[in-house]
């Protein structure tokens, strides 16, 4: 299994998705996407609406991108302090690519690795998130991307409303006592070490350089810039 893998710093998330989308749609290969950092947006799901997930009196206070992505999912905040993990990969994985499959899969590929755990959807240290998941299966491929929380921004945060669906084990909890960092447990420099070394035990990385991505041919795009009603 050979995985192609693209490392980078501090690309906007929204350059990111960009991306995503055009290898999940026209490639066959098996891409990793690592990326250190992003300026400060929202990031929300496919069928998401600002409105029902954005604080309108914080916004106005600090109006940052607003992203909806190509995949499904929650709502989260990015910034500087954010590590993105994306998986762009075939259906040749040895079991059915249905979400919790995928998941699973994850969980295993990390927990010998890293120190969180996979909790329902979630990735957490103890009963803290740290890692929220987002996906999209299409035909041939799937994609499974994460936000890691090696730090964050509480005024960042204060954007988001508490979310109308919730994993069960948050218990109804505000943001401020529902997440966590990784910065106390590894570095940066660590943490994306660690997930090397986690797809080298299933595979064989080959290194792209960001700048030798060849320009993608015309595809459907799902990825947009939004506004606030």
């Amino acid at each position: 299994m050979k995985f192609h893998l693209v490392k980078t710093k501090h690309l906007p998330v929204y350059k990111q998705l960009q991306m995503e989308e055009a290898l999940l749609r026209t490639h066959e290969d098996n891409w990793v996407i690592l990326n250190e950092g992003s300026p400060p947006a929202v990031v929300m799901g496919l069928s998401t609406h600002p409105s029902s997930v954005i604080e309108e009196e914080a916004y106005k206070k600090n109006p940052v991108p607003i992203i909806r992505r190509y995949s499904g999912g929650g709502t989260v905040v990015v910034d500087d302090s954010t590590l993105f993990v994306s998986f762009i990969f075939r259906h040749d994985f040895g079991f059915d690519p249905y979400p919790a499959n995928i998941m699973e899969w994850t969980a295993k590929l990390y927990e010998p690795h890293l120190p969180f755990t996979l909790q329902e959807n979630d990735y957490t240290l103890g009963n803290l998130k740290v890692g929220g998941n987002a996906q999209y299966i299409r035909k041939n491929r799937w994609s499974h991307h994460t936000t890691f929380l090696w730090d964050y921004d509480p005024s960042l945060m204060s954007l988001l409303k508490h979310p109308p669906k919730m994993p069960a084990y948050r218990e109804d909890r505000p943001h401020s006592d529902f997440i966590t960092t990784l910065k106390n447990h590894l570095s940066k420099e660590k943490f994306f070490t660690a997930v090397e070394n986690a797809l080298s035990s299933f595979g064989t990385l080959e290194f792209v350089p960001f700048e030798a991505l060849p320009p993608f041919p015309h595809h459907r795009k799902s990825t947009t810039l939004l506004k606030m009603p």
